[in-house]
């Protein structure tokens, strides 16, 4: 949850007694409504994030502080094998440790954009430089917060087809083992509770809803 900080209220204990007692209504934020950014600090800065400290008027008037990530932003890619079984397609997953997790985790394929870099053109990159599969038709499934309380960070997840193997291209820190299951197996393995990365039962989930529902 993001740090939050309020200022004392200035509301007179008649009021106050008004309000719990539901006679009177808290302000209530327009639809659309922002926030005033009064001042923003960057209290953090790291390799892959940095992490600012702002003081903020919110949409329903409160004065708050808030300590929020800023980040690039992060592609996923969904590869899929329709050549061998069209009705139930290989998808490409990855068994990696997670050190924030704690344990090792099945996941799809993912990583930060660069500076300035397009989402397509870094699905693509991490798709190769991962997993060494390169894809010839790409779609942009969705594109999401992962934790809006305090990561400003989009994620977009994007369909790659018609996919042919080629020599991953690890960073020094990446230690990971990529392999291949149908899809129905991995949704096997989602409702039995087996996968826990957020992206990836997400991007399955949502293909294989988009498939029985003929859009895929």
């Amino acid at each position: 949850m993001a740090a939050t900080t309020n200022k004392p209220s200035k509301l007179t204990n008649s009021k106050k007694k008004l309000l719990f007692a539901g006679a009177i209504k808290p302000p209530v934020a327009k639809r659309g409504a922002k926030a005033k950014l009064i001042s923003s600090k960057l209290t953090y800065k790291g390799k892959v994030f940095n992490v600012f400290t702002d003081t903020l008027i919110e949409p329903g008037g409160h004065r708050n502080t808030r300590d929020v990530i800023r980040h690039n932003g992060s592609v996923v890619i969904l590869a899929v094998d329709e050549s061998k079984n069209p009705a139930d397609p290989d998808v490409i997953l990855e068994r990696q440790y997670r050190h924030a997790a704690g344990q090792f985790l099945v996941e799809l394929p993912a990583g930060s954009r660069n500076a300035g870099e397009a989402p397509l053109a870094a699905a693509k990159r991490e798709l190769i430089e991962e997993t060494g599969y390169r894809a010839k038709r790409w779609t942009m499934l969705l594109r999401y917060f992962a934790s809006p309380g305090f990561l400003g960070e989009w994620m977009q997840i994007y369909l790659a087809r018609d996919i042919r193997e080629g020599e991953a291209k690890l960073e020094a820190d990446e230690n990971l083992e990529v392999f291949r299951m149908p899809l129905s197996e991995a949704m096997r393995m989602i409702a039995e509770g087996k996968i826990h990365d957020g992206k990836t039962l997400i991007g399955l989930s949502l293909y294989d809803a988009a498939r029985r529902a003929a859009k895929l």
